[in-house]
């Protein structure tokens, strides 16, 4: 499943391309359509600066875990050894922030339980595979925008309702920032 990009081809879940040594690889939690138009909704009423990159729609997420460039021959391990016990569970969305380094992100009301698990326990086996990890404490988010120094948020967002039952993913960003590309679905 390809998200976002126009011309990049899709390639069968967990195989690497016949070209790049690496992939760029996350895994992620990635909304319906009908969620993914409504924080785009409220994504639009926001005062954002000139130089801001706006997300689109069709690529708004939730990072569990950014893996960088990962050698293409590990690709199908890693596609085989992301599969852990997934409990579906309900998120409220609505607390708009610019962080520091200029992300501008839609978070949660409070970060569940079952949400914070899945996290733990995919870095268990992204260490078991001695990937590089993020150090930093998780902070559930959706990402609206980069480079939104001075974005101005419309006040707390609509509570933005997300029951999350249909798992996780792991995802391709496609060479040149043509979109992404869903690898495998977890869960």
């Amino acid at each position: 499943m390809r998200l976002g990009g126009q011309n990049a081809s899709m390639q069968p879940a967990g195989m690497p391309s016949t070209t790049a040594r690496t992939q760029r690889l996350f895994t992620a939690l990635w909304p319906a359509q009908p969620l993914r138009d409504a924080i785009a909704k409220w994504q639009a009423t926001w005062d954002w600066p000139r130089q801001a990159a706006r997300v689109q729609a069709q690529r708004l997420h939730a990072t569990l875990h950014f893996l960088g460039d990962v050698p293409a021959h590990r690709v199908p391990e890693l596609a085989k050894t992301l599969a852990v016990p997934f409990e579906p569970f309900d998120m409220e969305l609505g607390i708009g922030a610019v962080w520091p380094n200029g992300v501008a992100v839609v978070e949660p009301l409070a970060a569940p339980p079952a949400l914070l698990r899945l996290h733990a326990a995919l870095g268990a086996v992204l260490a078991q595979m001695e990937l590089p990890m993020d150090t930093r404490p998780y902070r559930p988010h959706v990402t609206l925008a980069r480079r939104a120094h001075g974005a101005k948020v419309p006040g707390q967002g609509p509570a933005l309702r997300w029951r999350v039952d249909d798992g996780y993913v792991l995802v391709r960003s496609l060479p040149g920032g043509a979109g992404y590309e869903v690898l495998e679905r977890f869960g």
